[in-house]
């Protein structure tokens, strides 16, 4: 596979995260927007978010279906296609000023169908990374799609800040928020002319000519990968939920309870994802070097310890300490991230790969990444207690590090002892 078309995988993730993410760094502005304000408004808007991933495991089985039936290269194209007319639909929206209640309705029914074209995107291009790496470089390699997607974050989260800071309340309410959804499809419709340009898969390639590329997928996975994807759930369970809460909810958090305005809270979240960009790369490296294993459950303790009192700083409204709170979140969930992308995939021969991230990564991310922001929130606004949040990751790391423990390594030249799967 040429390096061109690795790059133009690895580096097209910056709009698929761009993209999903900038609802959730916008939130409290959409609530006001398409929900009307009010104190209700922002969990209902990121109620929105989670139906929206109800769809995610839909569209990653479907086209992880295409994937593994008609290559990488045809997967990745539809549903790049799919959320830039999403992200161009959104930007056009009539808002709750203009047509009432309906306007909420249809901002979820867009999110569902940015959804569904997400569940293809980041699976496709980890698989097609791994398939395309050296062997001694996956986890560096897939790692780059991680960062990408962060780039993506960081993207979506600036100019959002900007955005705000740059408008009056009135302006930005009006039309302002509409120029971040604009940029998002600009930048799909580019992927997509990149992506026009890139090879098939050399383990696609393998497959047909050995003639196994499977004609049913969803039951070839289902028969034959049933560890592969309990194990790859768990893996992503942690990785979404660390990333989800302890990133993407943050700035929604930083408004809601700990007193920060929203143009303070998204440059905040800014800082956290120029950590999660920085941390990524070494991540992918040490588990090339020292195995996924080791690094994933150094990670998940870390998540079980660290997320209670990082909140709790957030909370506080000291901004040095929320600064502090953000950083160390954004790291633990940056690795996770970044070692997660290559281990789940690793789960997986080549014959099925796509479908089997779809039934166990993806699916784990639509219940531990689309709902639990809206949780966290409804917790926070419920009981009071801010640790709630990091409460929540702490739960679920804690659940994880068994299952991590009794899982064979997956790291080429670290492997011992290969179980069949």
């Amino acid at each position: 596979m040429s390096k061109g078309s690795m790059a133009v995988a690895a580096f097209s993730t910056v709009v698929e995260w761009y993209d999903f993410t900038l609802y959730l760094y916008l939130a409290t502005v959409l609530s006001r927007v398409f929900f009307g304000g009010g104190e209700t408004s922002l969990v209902i808007t990121l109620g929105g978010f989670a139906v929206a991933y109800l769809m995610r495991p839909l569209g990653a089985v479907v086209f992880g279906h295409i994937g593994d039936r008609f290559g990488r290269r045809m997967t990745m194209l539809m549903s790049v296609a799919l959320m830039t007319a999403a992200m161009l639909a959104t930007a056009f929206l009539p808002t709750y000023a203009q047509i009432g209640p309906a306007a909420g309705v249809l901002l979820i029914l867009i999110r569902c169908v940015m959804g569904f074209s997400v569940g293809g995107e980041y699976t496709g291009v980890v698989a097609y990374l791994l398939e395309g790496a050296p062997a001694h470089r996956r986890g560096l390699i897939a790692s780059s799609a991680s960062a990408a997607s962060e780039i993506g974050a960081l993207l979506a989260v600036g100019v959002s800040a900007v955005t705000v800071h740059l408008l009056s309340a009135a302006d930005l309410d009006g039309w302002g928020w509409r120029i971040p959804f604009l940029v998002g499809a600009a930048l799909a419709g580019s992927v997509w002319i990149a992506r026009s340009t890139m090879q098939e898969s050399p383990d696609f390639e393998r497959q047909k000519a050995a003639g196994t590329v499977p004609a049913r997928p969803l039951l070839h996975s289902l028969k034959n990968h049933k560890r592969g994807i309990a194990r790859a759930f768990a893996i992503s369970a942690l990785g979404s939920i660390t990333y989800y809460v302890g990133i993407t909810y943050v700035p929604a958090f930083l408004t809601s309870a700990g007193s920060f305005g929203e143009t303070q809270a998204l440059w905040l979240a800014t800082a956290a994802a120029v950590v999660v960009i920085l941390v990524t790369p070494f991540a992918g490296i040490a588990s090339d070097r020292w195995g996924r294993k080791p690094v994933l459950i150094g990670l998940a303790l870390a998540s079980a310890v660290l997320p209670m009192t990082m909140f709790s700083l957030m909370a506080g409204g000291v901004e040095a300490r929320a600064l502090l709170g953000a950083l160390v979140l954004a790291a633990v969930a940056g690795g996770v991230s970044a070692v997660g992308a290559v281990a789940t995939a690793e789960q997986f021969p080549g014959e099925g790969r796509l479908t089997g991230l779809a039934l166990g990564a993806t699916a784990a991310t639509a219940v531990f990444g689309g709902f639990t922001p809206w949780i966290a929130e409804l917790l926070v606004a419920g009981t009071g207690w801010t640790m709630a949040p990091g409460a929540m990751i702490a739960v679920v790391a804690l659940a994880v590090v068994p299952v991590l423990w009794w899982s064979p390594e997956t790291a080429p030249g670290r492997i011992r002892a290969a179980s069949p799967d």
